[in-house]
């Protein structure tokens, strides 16, 4: 029995799955838009605005205290995307994600590099209202204060320093690897002081009424986008000297990360789970298929074979993933393949014999 349209089956699937894994193959243009009728940004599927350098924030407090306004309006109420994030590599960080309706604050406190301890901030429900929101997030001697649309939401008990606003300022992405956020952008402010409630309230109420705040000397102000350009790739700093940001033509990723730790990738979010399930689901007809084919031809144990195979193009793909911007480079999806492929291994051992007793030309092959 020739085994030739087996053959071509099986450079399918390997087609199909290089295509899944790796699509698509190149840069997508970066889906950034000035809003035609207000000042303000549009951030698409794809899309991210980046510093044009690093932030080095330094306060006359000893560096305890700063804070960060910033006005927007989500494209959808439910969703798991990181609004913005302060970044540079081997220093603390600082994420502003939305999560479902609601918004999290994450960052890693800590002078001392050895001891430093992530924190966590969750506001819920933050997004269900329709229209733009005013985010503030300030901190200092009282402690980590989130307020939206200018009223106390959540507080908590530790406390932000002006090195987690330091680092390259990423809006709309996470850096490292894609988590791109879709809506609209109208204002962003940071400071290296902590806002009091009266303040902040001024701020929101001058934002919604003049689409800019009124600051005062004393509030220290380092950065301040109204987002008025309404053309070009850069968005100036009205504070002077100051950080401009700038929008990329093509999608980047800020320092990818190549095989990230199948620890440090893990969570107990929707979308991690979803995405375990596609991969295993995914590299079962190619554990079913590869196994036949290496059963047929008499390959010596084409179980193993067939596994070590699946893992090898499981290894590819991660590895060209690192130089795609809408791809995750992981050691997850290894393990999850590895097991989608064994599965389709299981399943021919399992039809094989069933085959075997009815075509004479179907071999099963060694266990192993």
């Amino acid at each position: 029995m020739k085994t030739w349209h087996l053959d071509l089956v099986c450079f399918a699937v390997l087609v199909v799955v290089l295509t899944l894994g790796l699509w698509p193959f190149h840069s997508p243009k970066n889906e950034v838009s000035w809003l035609g009728n207000r000042n303000g940004l549009g951030f698409g599927r794809f899309s991210t605005v980046i510093s044009s350098r690093a932030f080095n924030i330094m306060s006359a407090e000893g560096g305890r205290s700063g804070s960060v306004e910033i006005w927007l309006q989500p494209r959808h109420i439910w969703d798991d995307c990181t609004l913005l994030a302060f970044y540079s590599p081997g220093t603390p960080y600082l994420f502003l994600r939305q999560y479902d309706a609601g918004l999290k604050l994450l960052a890693e406190i800590g002078d001392d590099r050895s001891a430093r301890k992530a924190a966590r901030l969750d506001v819920q429900n933050v997004f269900r209202k329709s229209g733009p929101i005013f985010l503030t997030v300030t901190s200092g001697i009282h402690g980590t204060a989130v307020y939206t649309d200018g009223l106390l939401a959540k507080t908590g008990q530790f406390r932000l320093s002006t090195s987690d606003f330091t680092g390259r300022l990423v809006i709309g992405d996470s850096p490292g690897q894609t988590d791109s956020w879709s809506g609209q952008l109208l204002g962003l402010a940071i400071y290296r002081s902590e806002l009091t409630a009266p303040q902040v309230l001024r701020h929101y109420e001058t934002w919604r009424h003049d689409e800019r705040p009124k600051i005062s000397e004393d509030e220290r102000n380092i950065a301040l986008y109204l987002f008025d350009e309404r053309a070009g790739a850069v968005v100036h700093n009205q504070t002077r000297p100051g950080v401009n940001l700038y929008i990329p033509e093509k999608y980047v990723v800020l320092d990818r990360i190549f095989l990230e730790p199948f620890w440090t990738e893990f969570s107990m979010s929707r979308s991690y789970w979803s995405a375990v399930l596609k991969n295993i689901v995914g590299f079962v007809p190619f554990g079913f298929c590869f196994c036949a084919c290496f059963s047929l031809r008499k390959i010596r144990r084409p179980a193993l074979a067939t596994v070590i195979l699946g893992t090898l193009v499981s290894l590819t793909i991660e590895i060209l993933q690192a130089y795609l911007p809408t791809r995750d480079s992981g050691t997850t999806d290894l393990l999850t393949n590895a097991l989608g492929t064994y599965m389709g291994v299981f399943a021919w051992r399992a039809v094989g014999p069933i085959l075997a007793a009815r075509f004479s030309w179907v071999t099963i092959g060694d266990l192993a």
